[in-house]
């Protein structure tokens, strides 16, 4: 069977940096199983497998056009310490769930001033040329529920 849209995908991958340094893999774990075309992955890489079948092996380079998108520098900014209130020690590095006008977001801590501290909303990813090694391991018909839910064991 070709993957297509609603099809319940298992594969397993290693992703690495431009610099070849592993980012994430699902080597020593469970594969990776999703519902493909219900943009449950990174754009690049459900177009890469589109049309593939259990047992396709593919080395795959997404842009971050496709991938997290490109680093935006107006998403890195400046709030006022009082913004951490609570927080024992607050350092570079952290990550804190924020509320925006766009809704909830993840912000790293990027530099921490007297009275400021320096945030990037980027995803960690943002703006990197993101490179996959995938094994397709299965591929299935998605059911009705699955479907209708736009996930897997829904």
């Amino acid at each position: 069977m070709q993957i297509k849209e609603n099809s319940v995908v298992s594969i397993d991958y290693t992703l690495t940096g431009d610099d070849g340094q592993v980012i994430d893999t699902s080597e020593g774990r469970e594969p990776l199983v999703y519902l493909h075309g219900h943009g449950n992955i990174i754009p690049g890489l459900e177009n890469a497998i589109e049309g593939k079948s259990a047992g396709d092996e593919l080395a795959v380079s997404v842009q971050p056009e496709e991938g997290y998108g490109p680093y935006r520098e107006e998403l890195v900014q400046d709030v006022p310490r009082s913004a951490f209130d609570g927080v024992e020690k607050v350092e570079p590095g952290m990550s804190f769930r924020a509320e925006s006008a766009a809704g909830p977001m993840t912000v790293t801590v990027r530099e921490v001033g007297p009275e400021t501290v320096k945030v990037d909303a980027n995803h960690m990813l943002a703006g990197q040329v993101l490179n996959f090694k995938v094994s397709i391991k299965s591929v299935r018909e998605a059911t009705e529920v699955e479907k209708t839910e736009g996930a897997i064991g829904a």
